[in-house]
């Protein structure tokens, strides 16, 4: 060959690419560096879990309506004077529950209902800018994984509608009543729950699975669906519960006033009938306790299912784990009920009804990571 024909030939193709990777980086995400951006997440999904720790506590300190007034800028700052402590105080004089339910409160108790409530508004404000801050960063850095862009914005959308929403819930009970409406706190409640979901599913789609995965049946995806969505179908019965004063009543288990099953007369005695699963104490209470059977039910089966198809293996693991949860929270829910709600067994029964969740949400997710996986993976070698 000449030399001429030497030099026209052409470089190695991997030469080529070697050249072509040191003069265009990769972001990291298409390296599958996303550490960063799952320690971020996961970061957040911690903080929307103290979120609802400390919503739980606002509501048992019937601390939720010691701030009249939505200001998300000025509002950051809570009265820094005698002065500004008392007119805050005089507005709270202003509203019904004030009036009906602690005429005799004085500055001192309000200072205490007030900070709850200023905390929890601080702390939302906070997860917002733990979110959304990062996420630019993350976006103009090319540190986000593909397709992951509509999902963060979706979760940063859900955070803006939650504060909205919480004001809603605060202006329900201003006027006309001496508490927030049951259903709007279940809304409130329903919401954030859906956003930590939302959350750690993405964070655990992030995780590197090194242990060798078993292509997961469609039916053990159809189970912990059902069971997750039963989870949050709980969750909002539970802000009714709350939202009701309802574990104040029936304080016996497993019987209601001497009935495993309440008369129908109880459980329907408001018009129209649907009205009786938002506003009858009775209602609300039986369905919250016939719901949580359901999910321990489910809970077992979901056990037993995945044995079978999958033996003992890391989603067999996570099933226990859900179903070690799901017990702990029943036992937490009876507790409760049974010593009439004091503050730190309902809030561990709050948080516990989170674990559930995270558990839940991330054994569904490496159910469908591991379909996926399966999907693509080559059945033989050449």
């Amino acid at each position: 060959m000449s030399e001429r024909a030497r030099t026209a030939t052409p470089a190695p193709v991997t030469d080529r690419l070697t050249l072509s990777t040191s003069l265009h980086a990769e972001p990291a995400a298409e390296r599958g560096d996303t550490s960063a951006v799952r320690i971020w997440l996961w970061s957040v999904a911690a903080l929307v879990f103290l979120m609802v720790i400390v919503g739980g506590a606002v509501r048992l300190t019937e601390s939720g309506l010691a701030i009249t007034e939505w200001k998300p800028i000025t509002g950051i700052l809570p009265p820094l004077s005698h002065a500004a402590w008392l007119a805050e105080f005089e507005k709270y004089k202003q509203i019904p529950q004030y009036r009906e339910l602690f005429p005799d409160m004085d500055l001192g108790r309000f200072q205490a209902i007030y900070t709850w409530e200023w905390g929890h508004r601080l702390l939302g404000r906070l997860i917002g800018f733990a979110f959304a801050i990062p996420l630019v960063f993350f976006w103009v850095g090319g540190r986000l994984p593909a397709g992951s862009r509509p999902k963060l914005l979706g979760i940063l959308a859900l955070g803006a509608l939650q504060g909205a929403v919480g004001w809603w819930m605060v202006a329900s009970g201003l006027s006309g009543r001496i508490e927030v409406a049951q259903e709007r706190l279940a809304i409130h409640l329903l919401l954030a729950s859906v956003t930590l979901a939302a959350i750690v599913w993405n964070a655990t789609g992030l995780e590197r699975n090194t242990e060798a995965r078993t292509s997961a049946p469609p039916r053990l995806r159809v189970i912990a669906a059902s069971l997750l969505a039963l989870v949050l179908v709980q969750i909002g019965l539970g802000g009714l519960v709350a939202g009701l004063r309802a574990g104040l009543t029936y304080n016996t288990w497993p019987l209601m006033d001497g009935y495993f099953v309440p008369p129908l007369d109880h459980l329907i005695v408001l018009s129209p009938w649907w009205a009786n699963l938002f506003d009858n104490i009775t209602t609300v209470q039986f369905a919250h306790r016939v719901t949580a059977y359901c999910v321990l039910a489910l809970g077992i089966l979901q056990v037993i299912a995945v044995k079978r198809a999958t033996g003992r293996g890391p989603a067999y693991r996570r099933a226990h784990i859900v179903f070690g949860l799901i017990f702990l929270q029943v036992i937490a829910g009876i507790t409760t009920l049974l010593l009439v709600v004091p503050i730190s067994v309902a809030l561990i029964h709050q948080a516990l009804a989170m674990l559930v969740l995270i558990a839940a949400t991330m054994h569904l997710r490496q159910l469908s990571a591991e379909a996926h996986a399966a999907r693509f993976m080559p059945s033989s070698f050449s």
